[in-house]
């Protein structure tokens, strides 16, 4: 992730925002194949396969239940599916756990803040860098040979991503006094902080008002376009789907209901009775 490119000028609102530029869509970079996952006696997947091809945004979206967090878990190694695999970069993933998944290029934000609370801004975004430090807990403790030369470093890289999410005015306030929308605007920013080549986001807008919801999305298409960030999302709001997305998956009792651009999404009769209710067409 180049942050060096990082635009300077103000963001505009999604409202206000010229039309979204053309972007590659590359190869497939992660596959679920034919994933199944059980607790106990319930079945939250059931047999489902997509892809998420590099640079695009896909979305995730179903009713409450559908087994949408579910499949973000087992995309990130938090749960292990009894059938079915993961390929990802075209290669089978082995049976890992979520730290592991974070190494290999996948950071995740949460449905539910999963921040430090007594922490500052600052000190929330730079545990997104603990995996990229080698320096001894010795040396990070003395700020000696490593440590110093790594805080800085790491420091530097997660004040240009403070800068991009424009919440540099509260760097160093803990994240607990903060108001929901920037504390989900933190969290993105400690996913960034990881560097990743797919960013899964469970619910980003959630509980936002439209002016927040407006600011996360520029957010996430800066991040998409300037940084070239594959994501993956989980979103109620429709609108924000609709808008965003370049292709959507639909589960329904976490089967596969569809698959298709936003337009063919939001024309499926199926879809259309299970989930949205009434024609957008």
């Amino acid at each position: 992730m180049a942050l060096a490119a990082v635009p300077e000028s103000p963001r505009e609102s999604l409202t206000s925002a010229p039309p979204r530029r053309a972007r590659r869509i590359g190869e497939v970079l992660l596959a679920v194949e034919n994933i199944s996952l059980r607790f106990g006696g319930v079945r939250a997947l059931s047999n489902v396969s997509f892809d998420i091809r590099k640079g695009e945004i896909r979305a995730i979206i179903g009713p409450n239940g559908a087994g949408k967090s579910s499949m973000l878990n087992v995309i990130n190694g938090f749960y292990h599916p009894q059938e079915g695999r993961i390929l990802w970069k075209g290669q089978a993933r082995a049976r890992m756990r979520p730290h592991e998944a974070a190494k290999g290029g996948i950071a995740r934000t949460f449905q539910n803040i999963a921040l430090f609370k007594g922490m500052s801004t600052l000190d929330n975004i730079m545990t997104g860098r603990i995996l990229k430090m080698r320096a001894s807990f010795l040396e990070q403790a003395l700020w000696i040979g490593r440590g110093r030369s790594e805080e800085l470093r790491e420091r530097a890289f997660v004040e240009r991503i403070i800068d991009f999410l424009e919440i540099s005015h509260i760097r160093h306030t803990p994240v607990g006094k903060l108001p929901y929308g920037l504390q989900k605007r933190v969290e993105l920013a400690r996913a960034l902080a990881m560097e990743p080549e797919l960013l899964l986001l469970d619910e980003p807008m959630a509980g936002m008002n439209l002016e927040e919801k407006e600011d996360m999305c520029r957010f996430v298409l800066d991040v998409n376009e300037e940084f070239g960030t594959t994501v993956a999302l989980i979103e109620h709001d429709m609108s924000v789907v609709m808008d965003i997305s370049d292709r959507v998956v639909v589960l329904d009792y976490g089967k596969l209901l569809a698959d298709g651009t936003p337009e063919e999404v939001r024309n499926d009769p199926a879809v259309i009775e299970a989930y949205l209710g009434v024609s957008h067409g």
